[in-house]
């Protein structure tokens, strides 16, 4: 069960995580001037993109392994769901990402600033494949 508690809690750290990017962060970067709001995220998204796809890894490989240990397929549904991540971030967000970074922050403009909006609501999606991959984790531990 080490196993499992172990992704429920990586889970809920990836969840906490996300959820702070889109409530707290990227609101207090909107209020920057674009130059300001680019140059602030650029670094911030190299840190957040390490700590959070590793952490998404190591939890999905671990509710892998409960659920092969205990074979409660609830393990294998919440694995799917916060590695989900991976294959959203790849072929959804990553665009976005490629157009911000390749913008001088010196020349954001308001179409730089629109896209920084619609990176926030893809990155929701995030915090919401974590939130259901902390909920199916918490009813496997506890079912």
């Amino acid at each position: 069960m080490l196993a499992g508690l172990t992704a429920l809690v990586g889970a809920a750290v990836f969840t906490g995580a996300a959820i702070y990017i889109n409530v707290a962060e990227h609101p207090a970067r909107l209020v920057l001037t674009n130059a300001a709001l680019l140059r602030q995220w650029k670094p911030s998204y190299k840190r957040g993109f390490a700590m959070q796809a590793g952490l998404a890894v190591v939890t999905g490989l671990l509710g892998i392994l409960q659920w092969w240990l205990a074979g409660n397929w609830l393990w294998l549904v919440g694995a799917a769901l916060i590695l989900a991540n991976w294959p959203w971030t790849l072929a959804v967000i990553m665009p976005v990402n490629r157009r911000l970074m390749a913008v001088e922050p010196d020349t954001a403009d308001e179409g730089t600033r629109a896209l920084m909006i619609r990176w926030a609501r893809l990155h929701a999606v995030r915090s919401a494949l974590g939130a259901a991959a902390t909920t199916v984790f918490l009813n496997a531990a506890t079912g």
